[in-house]
């Protein structure tokens, strides 16, 4: 074989090698990059121990509520666990013990069975707000309850 021919064969296989690892090089980072795009497809947004339930009945619920500049519903109650996780602006949110808090998009917040949520309504007097009410119920009853506001009749 000659030098020249030599030569060339030669440089056809560091091509070809060069070729080959650049495909596994490729390969490999698009692997990585759909294994990436997958962790940030599917994140823990908020997690939450549950009060004891009785299981036998047990119905989730999704709400949307979404509240127009400035508006706020009245005190109210839930008979279960509520998760809240907001999708547009920014709502204010007590209840009865705790203090107020303001969450905004991609936040969640946690109302216990029961507890009187004081405050619950939108942060902006310009934007409108909504969010998403995940309620786990183990028994069938109105989801809600207005509870009267401290300082009115009824009130505590």
């Amino acid at each position: 074989m000659s030098s020249s021919r030599m030569q060339t064969i030669c440089a056809l296989a560091i091509l070809c090698g060069a070729a080959g690892a650049s495909y596994l090089a490729l390969a490999q980072a698009a692997s990585k990059t759909a294994h990436t795009g997958a962790r940030e497809r599917a994140r823990i947004a908020f997690s939450q121990a549950l009060p004891k339930m009785n299981g036998d009945r047990l119905i989730a619920t999704v709400l949307e509520v979404k509240y127009g500049p400035g508006e706020s519903s009245s005190p109210h109650t839930h008979p279960c666990a509520v998760i809240g996780y907001v999708l547009e602006g920014s709502i204010r949110s007590q209840t009865r013990g705790e203090p107020e808090a303001i969450f905004k998009v991609g936040e969640s917040f946690y109302e216990p069975p029961n507890g009187v949520h004081l405050v619950s309504g939108n942060a902006s007097k310009t934007q409108s707000a909504a969010f998403l009410a995940y309620f786990v119920c183990d028994h069938n009853s109105p989801l809600s309850k207005d509870v009267p506001a401290p300082g009115r009749p009824g009130g505590k």
